[in-house]
C-alpha cells in the first residue's frame, strides 16, 4: 500500500487527576527524523515511543508531542530554584539561537511546569508513576494507528493520481509512436530536397554519392526516437509495478522520475517535428507533476 509521509492524529485522555493530549504529525523528509516531546520525568517513555514508531514508519519528519498536567494545576507548588534554573537555561538557549539567526518557539507555562523539578506536585512516583505511564502508552497505542491510517489515506489518493498520470503518459507514448512513419517520410523528403540543393550548387565538385548516403544514414539514426519511446514504455511499466507493490517506494519512484525526465528531454531535442515536440512538452509537464507528488511518498 502506498503511504504518504504526511499525516496527523490527536487523542485526549486522563487518569485520576491527570489529563493529557497526544499530538502526532509528520511531513516529508529524506529519512526518518523523530522529534519526541514528552516530559522527561516519565521514565522510558521516549524510548518506547521511538521503538513503536520505527516499526511502522521508515521515512518522514515525525513529531510526537504530549501535553500532560494535573487538573489542579493552578494549586501545585512551584520549586522556585528549579524554575529559575529552567528559565535561565531557556534564556541562554534563546540568545544563542538568535546569534545564529535561528528562530525558536517560546515554551508556554505548561511546558515549563513539566520540566523535572519545577512543579513539585507534578511528578508521581512508585505505583502512581507506573499506572500513569501505562495509561499514557495505552492511549498512544490508540492514536498511533489513526496516524498511520491518515498517511495511508493520503498515500492512496497520491497513488491514484500517479496512476492516472501514468495512463496519460502511456497514451502520449502511443500517440508519438503513431506519428513516426509520417515523420520519417517528411524528414526523408526534406533531406532529399536539401541534398539536391547541395548537389546543384556543387556541380562537378559534388562529393561521392556513397559518402553522402552514409552521412544521411547517420542523421537518420540520430533523429530516431523509437528507443526513447521504448524506454518510456519500460518506465511506465516499472512505475506501475512499484505502485502495486508493498513497502516503502518513494525513493524508487523518485529515481524513476529522473529517468522519465531524461527520456522526455531527449524526445524533445530529437523531435524536429511540431506534433512530436508538442507531445514531448506535454510529457514533461506530466512528469513534473509526478515528481512533486512522489516527494511525499514514504
Amino acid at each position: 500500500m502506498t503511504r504518504s509521509m504526511t499525516g496527523f492524529a490527536a487523542r485526549e485522555g486522563g487518569l485520576d487527576d491527570w489529563v493529557w493530549t497526544w499530538d502526532l504529525k509528520s511531513v516529508n523528509g529524506r529519512g526518518l527524523d523523530l522529534k519526541i516531546r514528552v516530559p522527561d520525568w516519565v521514565p522510558g517513555l521516549d524510548q518506547i515511543l521511538r521503538k513503536t514508531i520505527a516499526t511502522e514508519v521508515t521515512r518522514g519528519s515525525v513529531t510526537v508531542a504530549l501535553r500532560l498536567s494535573r487538573r489542579q494545576e493552578a494549586h501545585q507548588p512551584i520549586n522556585e530554584a528549579a524554575l529559575a534554573a529552567v528559565l535561565s537555561t531557556i534564556g541562554a538557549v534563546t540568545r544563542r539561537a538568535a546569534e545564529e539567526n535561528v528562530s525558536l518557539p517560546a515554551p508556554n507555562a505548561l511546558e515549563i511546569l513539566n520540566f523535572r523539578g519545577v512543579s513539585e506536585a507534578a511528578q508521581p512516583d512508585g505505583d502512581e508513576m507506573a499506572a500513569l505511564r501505562e495509561a499514557l502508552i495505552a492511549d498512544f497505542d490508540l492514536a498511533f494507528p489513526e496516524f498511520i491510517a491518515a498517511r495511508q489515506r493520503e498515500g492512496a489518493s497520491t497513488a491514484a493520481a500517479l496512476r492516472a498520470t501514468l495512463d496519460a503518459l502511456d497514451a502520449m507514448t502511443h500517440e508519438a509512436r503513431a506519428l513516426l512513419p509520417a515523420r520519417a517520410d517528411r524528414q526523408a523528403a526534406q533531406l532529399q530536397k536539401s541534398l539536391q540543393s547541395v548537389l546543384d550548387l556543387a556541380g562537378q565538385d559534388a562529393p561521392d554519392p556513397q559518402r553522402i548516403a552514409q552521412e544521411l544514414a547517420v542523421l537518420a539514426v540520430k533523429a530516431d526516437v523509437s528507443e526513447e519511446l521504448e524506454r518510456l514504455d519500460s518506465h511506465i511499466s516499472a512505475a506501475r509495478d512499484i505502485l502495486n507493490g508493498t513497502g516503502p517506494m518513494g525513493r524508487k519512484l523518485d529515481f524513476l522520475m529522473q529517468e522519465f525526465n531524461r527520456e522526455a528531454n531527449t524526445l524533445c531535442a530529437k523531435a524536429n517535428d511540431t506534433d512530436l515536440t508538442r507531445i514531448g512538452l506535454d510529457m514533461k509537464v506530466r512528469i513534473d507533476q509526478m515528481r512533486e507528488q512522489v516527494q511525499n511518498i514514504e
